[in-house]
């Protein structure tokens, strides 16, 4: 007689936001998931570039192995994430866990990863080589001194396009027990409790935007040229 029936509670069905759910759960689920999301973009880019760097420079040399090359990395970006997922779990000694995300995600950013390495390298103008073969610096040199440090903001703006393509399919690993924000995603879908999936939509995308932020401001750290012309 003094509240509504149980039936009429039931069918309010959960709240949209529970600022009491996030207070409570801050340090046990959030922040692990967060770090989970940080930890698995941040691996995940770091061995792409370890790999694209590389390959980048050799197939700018070498262009002949840069059709193959790209053929091959086209063909896994081109793989859906589920699939890729799938098929990794299903290997002998990765199964379930970080590990199949961490090389899913690295093979979807070789491609662009290369391709803006080659056309860095090859936005290099060539008076600019030729002037530092005048002044008597090895290809090597010319490499590490002049190409590599002209082709930095080409190869950076790969980097930014990565990251948060990575950071966007992370969340899809949760399916494969890679953790995450994708944990905080599907288990509110699945709990019919939007808290959780707003949540870890909200921290997936700010971290997509910091981190392309932070990318660019570490580009522009990286051209000190760009900021004595300015001054």
């Amino acid at each position: 007689m003094g509240g509504p029936p149980l039936v009429a509670l039931q069918e309010l069905g959960p709240r949209l936001f529970d600022w009491g759910w996030v207070s409570n759960n801050l340090t046990d689920e959030i922040i692990p998931a967060l770090q989970g999301h940080i930890f698995l973009s941040f691996v995940s880019v770091a061995i792409a570039l370890l790999i694209s760097l590389p390959t980048g420079i050799f197939v700018s040399r070498y262009r002949k192995a840069y059709p193959p090359v790209t053929f091959v990395t086209g063909l896994l970006f081109s793989i859906p994430s589920l699939a890729a997922f799938a098929l990794l779990v299903s290997v002998p000694g990765i199964g379930l866990g970080w590990q199949p995300v961490v090389i899913a995600l690295v093979a979807y950013s070789l491609l662009v990863l290369i391709r803006n390495v080659v056309a860095g390298i090859d936005s290099v103008p060539e008076e600019t080589k030729d002037a530092a073969r005048g002044m008597g610096l090895t290809p090597r040199q010319i490499l590490f001194k002049v190409e590599l440090p002209l082709a930095l903001p080409i190869i950076v703006a790969g980097v930014r396009i990565a990251t948060v393509t990575i950071i966007g399919i992370a969340t899809i690993g949760a399916y494969v027990g890679g953790g995450g924000l994708g944990d905080l995603i599907f288990t509110g879908i699945s709990r019919n409790f939007p808290t959780r999936v707003i949540v870890g939509a909200v921290l997936a995308t700010l971290l997509a935007v910091l981190a392309d932020l932070l990318l660019l401001w570490v580009e522009r750290l990286l051209r000190p040229w760009a900021r004595a012309r300015r001054a």
